[in-house]
């Protein structure tokens, strides 16, 4: 088993993501680090320990940045998750509470992590010891448990230019890209394409438990929202879900190596630009299996 860390913002793409992690013999979850992103820092919180106590498993989940690095809080105007983060569906508080030590000190001491948000990996990164990655024999990874536009090859999803999570803190995602470290990029390129059809919530339902209606409700209503800004699409990209099972099978998608840097002012703030020149490179994902990752996403989520 692989231990991994899962960073989130826990909307309804990263709840199934959790999910798909924590039913997958492959990883050994031995942590849920959370950030401000989809909602507050609070809110993702709460939604991540609700989705473990519907799962029924105790694994820590640690708080971490409730803020980006260095700019205020960006607003979308569009929520695709709700204003609980799963769908408007849920209000019940979870019995649990998140640890004491901060998701980056937790990062941090396990060195191993699969992290998705870049604020906080590029403060355990930059709360780190200089050089302690490379004089480790562990080989630490953080892998983007995430969808973003990189090199315009794949346009943003808030802009023309950028991602969500890039736009909610380039200074971060540039740190992270620019750290040397081993970091895999799951982006828009992929994740647009491995498409959930709209039937499935239908499927799920009939199953008739709890946790299928819990799943298949909060799941239509993030394909509602994809059709709100794209009439016909059919169904959801399943993004954060992608990242954890390139995590379980790398050989889901197809990876180059690119320089990667982040733009950081003006009305491109939040694109990313890739270039065969310079160093460091990261890996980031150009193709995917994505009937292949499909079919083992829904084998493993209910």
């Amino acid at each position: 088993m692989k231990p991994v860390i899962v960073d989130v913002d826990t909307g309804i793409d990263d709840a199934l993501a959790i999910t798909y992690a924590l039913k997958s013999p492959e990883l050994d979850v031995i942590g849920l680090t959370t950030c401000f992103g989809n909602n507050s820092l609070e809110n993702t919180t709460r939604s991540t320990l609700v989705i473990l106590e519907r799962l029924r498993k105790t694994v820590p989940v640690y708080m971490g940045a409730d803020k980006p690095l260095k700019r205020g809080i960006t607003k979308f105007p569009l929520n695709v998750h709700g204003e609980d983060g799963l769908g408007n569906n849920f209000s019940e508080n979870p019995v649990r509470e998140a640890e004491a030590e901060s998701a980056v000190d937790f990062i941090i001491s396990q060195v191993k992590a699969s992290t998705r948000n870049y604020t906080n990996s590029s403060r355990a990164v930059n709360e780190s010891c200089p050089g302690y990655y490379k004089s480790t024999g562990d080989n630490p990874s953080f892998q983007r448990s995430d969808h973003y536009g990189w090199c315009s090859v794949a346009p943003g999803n808030v802009t023309p230019y950028s991602e969500a999570n890039i736009l909610a803190d380039p200074e971060a995602a540039d740190y992270v890209f620019s750290s040397g470290l081993p970091v895999t990029i799951v982006g828009l390129d992929v994740t647009m394409k491995t498409i959930l059809p709209a039937a499935t919530t239908d499927e799920w339902r009939a199953i008739g438990t709890d946790e299928s209606r819990f799943y298949a409700d909060m799941t239509d209503f993030y394909i509602q929202a994809y059709e709100t800004f794209e009439p016909g699409f059919g169904g959801c990209a399943l993004h954060d879900p992608l990242a954890v099972g390139v995590a379980i099978d790398p050989d889901f998608v197809k990876r180059e190596e690119w320089n990667v840097k982040v733009v950081l002012d003006g009305e491109e703030t939040g694109r990313t630009v890739a270039s065969a020149e310079g160093e460091p490179k990261v890996q980031v994902c150009t193709e995917v299996k994505a009937e292949q990752f499909l079919d083992h996403f829904l084998g493993r989520i209910l």
